[in-house]
């Protein structure tokens, strides 16, 4: 009966259900991964972490573009010749009773690596396992790069660390563990791109894991660098590469934030260097090796690497004058939720609804944020687009009389951006919010948590998560060079989920959000010029806005601890119909002749992704040469 049952399972399902017992070291590990995911996803998320975890296009992508043959060896060792500066790398490792199969690969693949100017920094951290000394001893011995000392006593991870640092001589280090593994080109990448970027002092890379059967899996393709991210998550590691001075300079590993070690570390780093100086290397130059003692594996493993990295997060962010509250995003994560404190007093917040006619969706909106919203310092500016429905009339009528609601009545062409800026110019808020009149707020905290983020001098806007009343997200971010100009993030992901590495639940930045709940500084609206209103009436107006903040240098901000409902486009009409598909395409076509290479390429998306298709699948070919 079972054999019979399994055979009837669609040959898609069997195959991520052999993979995933053979990514996680047997059954009963992948076992208690799906417990935990149909606890928080459902069977929605089951079914998408199943899509996720089936390999099979991830070896496909390898073999295409990511595996050496002797022509790309060469290549590498001939861009190597050219080097004008070739730098000396120091790669860090910290040991301590490392398997000697895992510590034997470690070291020969630094030794195997095309780029030959690297020293080896090893230090054995008083190791009770007795081939690891005579294993390093034997390395040394035969190449004067491999340098390696031993401690008398156990230092754990942050002493070993600056102990290798204190041997090295190369002009930027490289952290690696004991037991994972650096791909053969890896080096060779790293001086390719701080030869590109000569300011550069930190630079990050893609990575992969190796599952218990050597495979290569769960390819984490990152964005560029993110600042409003990498509190959430260490999304630096690995390949982590710094300029030693740098890290000389901020004292390097402290000791006490063992097991997030690397986060604090780039946090001081990049307080010192400026967000200017990463540079993200869209390669995968570090394989982590799933093991039953590392974090890849399971979050359960090292509970006080999650301590280390709340401590690590809250410490930075008072050192950098803010005011923020971090904890865990869940039990069963080691990713942090950062919330910004509201400025004292409270910025008054003039919420901005447009809106025609459909008097149950405006009052849906209206009361639930009335209801429903912490925050008290609000206005209401209700924008009327020429209602003419009775129970329209009677709700605005209503409304007028109310003492914080103000009732603008604008008799013309519906043109979204047009109604904005006349409501803007009468606000009275130093703080905006823009939101659609199909929007009802579901967390109380909402307001309080925009304008938290709002707030930060580096700011441009800053927009929530937007959710269907089917509990499938709306809004997780707006992409650009998909679609015609933009979509969202992770749409349609089922509640619960927490999307490509996490990144549908952390506070990040993107190049754009949505107007349909966004909050700003009315300043910045003022200084931005306020939405385009004669040529992006309808469509785009809030990522052409998004851009020029971007352009200005202020950070567009997701965050997704904000969530409201929306019926998207429930008053309006969609864009698709035959009425409004000419005047889509105008305002598609003007986003594209004004920003041109900047709708194309979104710097927060990675370059081995696909634009066409599912958000976050690999791209047949990369839009970038891998390997080269």
């Amino acid at each position: 009966m079972r054999s019979a049952a399994l055979m009837q399972l669609p040959q898609k399902s069997l195959r991520a259900l052999r993979h995933a017992v053979a990514l996680r070291g047997g059954v009963l590990p992948a076992l208690r991964v799906a417990w935990a995911v149909w606890r928080r996803e459902g069977l929605a998320g089951l079914r998408n972490r199943a899509t996720r975890d089936d390999a099979t296009d991830y070896r496909e992508w390898i073999e295409r573009y990511d595996t050496l043959d002797d022509a790309k060896r060469e290549a590498l060792a001939a861009a190597v010749r050219a080097m004008h500066r070739p730098p000396l790398i120091s790669v860090l490792v910290p040991v301590f009773n490392t398997p000697e199969a895992y510590l034997r690969q470690m070291i020969e693949l630094v030794c195997a690596q095309i780029y030959p100017h690297w020293e080896l920094c090893i230090v054995d951290d008083a190791s009770t396992s007795p081939w690891v000394s005579a294993v390093l001893r034997e390395y040394a011995n035969g190449d004067t790069r491999v340098k390696m000392i031993r401690r008398t006593s156990n230092g754990h991870i942050c002493a070993a660390s600056n102990d290798a640092l204190g041997i090295a001589t190369g002009e930027f280090v490289v952290l690696l563990d004991h037991d994972d593994v650096l791909p053969a080109h890896a080096l060779c990448i790293v001086a390719m791109y701080i030869e590109r970027h000569p300011s550069a002092s930190m630079l990050y890379s893609d990575e992969d894991k190796l599952a218990p059967n050597g495979a290569r899996v769960e390819p984490y393709f990152k964005s560029g660098w993110n600042p409003a991210l990498m509190l959430g998550q260490n999304m630096f590691s690995h390949l982590g590469v710094f300029r030693t001075s740098l890290v000389r300079e901020v004292g390097g590993f402290r000791p006490g934030f063992e097991g997030s070690q690397d986060h604090d570390l780039v946090l001081r780093c990049v307080e010192r260097a400026g967000d200017a100086a990463v540079i993200h290397i869209p390669h995968i130059l570090y394989h982590w090796r799933m093991t039953a003692q590392s974090t890849s594996a399971s979050v359960d493993v090292k509970p006080y690497a999650r301590d280390a990295s709340v401590r690590a997060v809250e410490e930075h962010l008072a050192r950098t004058g803010s005011s923020a509250e971090v904890r865990q995003l869940a039990p069963d994560s080691t990713m942090l939720r950062v919330t910004f404190a509201v400025p004292h007093p409270e910025p008054m917040v003039s919420i901005i609804v447009p809106t025609r006619d459909r008097a149950e969706l405006l009052e849906g909106c209206i009361e639930s944020i009335k209801q429903r919203t912490r925050y008290r310092t609000y206005e209401i500016v209700i924008v009327d687009n020429g209602s003419r429905e009775q129970r329209a009339l009677d709700l605005l009528a209503r409304y007028d009389h109310e003492p914080n609601i103000t009732i603008l009545r604008v008799d013309a062409p519906f043109n979204y951006s047009a109604l904005n800026n006349r409501a803007v110019a009468q606000a009275r808020g130093s703080m905006l919010c823009l939101l659609n009149n199909d929007i009802e707020v579901i967390s109380p905290d909402w307001l309080d948590t925009l304008v938290g983020y709002a707030a930060l001098p580096q700011s441009g806007a800053v927009g929530a998560a937007l959710w269907y009343p089917n509990e499938r997200l709306q809004h997780g971010g707006v992409l650009l060079g998909i679609g015609d100009v933009a979509g969202h993030l992770h749409h349609m992901l089922p509640r619960g989920a927490r999307g490509y590495f996490g990144r549908a639940a952390l506070a990040q930045q993107l190049t754009a959000v949505s107007a349909a709940c966004l909050v700003v500084r009315k300043a910045l609206y003022v200084e931005m010029g306020g939405l385009d209103a004669e040529h992006l009436a309808v469509a785009f107006n809030d990522v052409d806005f998004c851009l020029r903040l971007d352009a200005a240098g202020y950070r567009n901000i997701y965050v997704p601890f904000a969530e409201l409902y929306h019926h998207e486009s429930a008053s309006r009409g969609s864009d698709t119909t035959s009425s409004n598909a000419a005047r889509f395409a105008r305002e598609a076509a003007w986003m594209r002749e004004r920003w041109g290479p900047k709708v194309r390429e979104d710097r927060f998306y990675n370059p081995n992704f696909a634009v066409n298709g599912a958000v976050f699948s690999l791209a047949f070919p990369p839009r970038i040469a891998q390997c080269a």
